[in-house]
C-alpha cells in the first residue's frame, strides 16, 4: 500500500519543505524538481544564482548535499557548476562522492550498437530525440506524443538485444536504456552510509516515477520525501512542493 498524500491533504507549496534543515542531508532530483521541464534536455534554463544557492546549502549542511538525477555527472557539472557537490547520475549508476571519486559503469559491444541504432531508428521518426547519456541512451518523445508506440517498442527491442546488463527506464515521455544495478534508492542509501551523511536524517525532493525509489529509501531510514507537482499519480512521497520554482525559493531562503 502506499504511503501517499492526497491532493487535498498535501501541504501546500512550499510548506512541505523544512525551514529547519539543520541534522538533514538533502537528495535533489533536477529535471522537474530543480529545473523547469524544457521540450529537450539541452533547453533546460538555469536560473540566475542557482548554482551559487546549491553551494550555499552544501556549505549549510557541511557537504551533505547530493544531487540524485538521470543527467551523467559531466552533463550535471556543465548545467550547474557542482564540481564540490555530490552528484549521483544515470539514475544511481553513476556517482561522484562528498570527496570527488568518480565512478562509471563500462559499456559493452552490444550496448555500443544499441547506441548507433537508436541515433539512426530516431533520425527516422520526426519530433523525437536521441540523448547519448555515455553508459545510458534515452529516446524522447515530448515534441512528438503520437511516437511513444513506436518509440517504447524500439527501446523495447534494444533491451532484448544488449543484455541483462541494461534496464529500461520510464520517464516523463522518454524511455531510457540504462545500467541495471543501484536505483536512485539504493544511491540515497549508500550516501548514507558514509560521512558526511550518516548521521544525518535524509530529505529526498523528486517529481518523478524515477524519484519513488529515493521517496521509498528515505522514508525507510524514517526521512522526509517530498514530491514537486501533482500530475495525479499516487507517490509514496509524504510531502509535496507546487513546482521548481517553489524549490529554488526555498534553496535560497534556508541557504541564506
Amino acid at each position: 500500500m502506499h504511503d501517499t498524500i492526497s491532493s487535498s491533504q498535501a501541504p501546500r507549496a512550499i510548506r512541505a519543505l523544512p525551514e529547519d534543515i539543520s541534522g538533514l542531508a538533502v537528495f535533489l532530483d533536477i529535471d522537474g524538481t530543480l529545473l523547469d521541464i524544457a521540450p529537450t534536455p539541452e533547453a533546460v534554463i538555469v536560473p540566475p544564482g542557482l548554482p551559487q544557492a546549491l553551494e550555499r546549502l552544501s556549505a549549510r549542511l557541511d557537504g551533505a548535499l547530493a544531487l540524485v538525477t538521470g543527467r551523467s555527472v559531466e552533463t550535471v557539472d556543465r548545467l550547474l557548476e557542482t564540481a564540490g557537490i555530490a552528484v549521483c547520475g544515470l539514475h544511481g549508476a553513476e556517482q561522484r562522492d562528498a570527496a570527488g571519486r568518480i565512478t562509471r559503469p563500462e559499456t559493452t559491444e552490444a550496448f555500443e550498437r544499441a547506441r548507433a541504432l537508436l541515433r539512426n531508428r530516431l533520425a527516422l521518426l520526426p519530433g523525437t530525440l536521441f540523448e547519448d547519456k555515455g553508459a545510458a541512451i534515452a529516446a524522447h518523445y515530448r515534441l512528438a506524443p503520437d511516437r511513444e508506440g513506436e518509440v517504447r517498442a524500439l527501446m523495447a527491442e534494444l533491451a532484448r538485444e544488449v543484455g541483462e546488463s541494461w534496464v529500461l527506464q520510464q520517464g516523463k515521455q522518454v524511455v531510457e536504456l540504462r545500467p541495471r544495478g543501484r536505483d536512485k534508492g539504493a544511491a540515497l542509501t549508500a550516501f548514507m552510509a558514509v560521512e558526511p551523511f550518516r548521521t544525518r536524517r535524509p530529505l529526498a525532493i523528486g517529481d518523478d516515477v524515477t524519484d519513488e525509489a529515493m521517496f521509498a529509501a528515505a522514508n525507510g531510514l524514517d526521512g522526509l520525501s517530498v514530491r514537486v507537482g501533482d500530475d495525479g499519480r499516487p507517490s509514496l512521497a509524504r510531502g509535496r512542493a507546487a513546482s521548481p520554482a517553489a524549490v529554488r525559493a526555498w534553496i535560497a531562503r534556508v541557504a541564506a
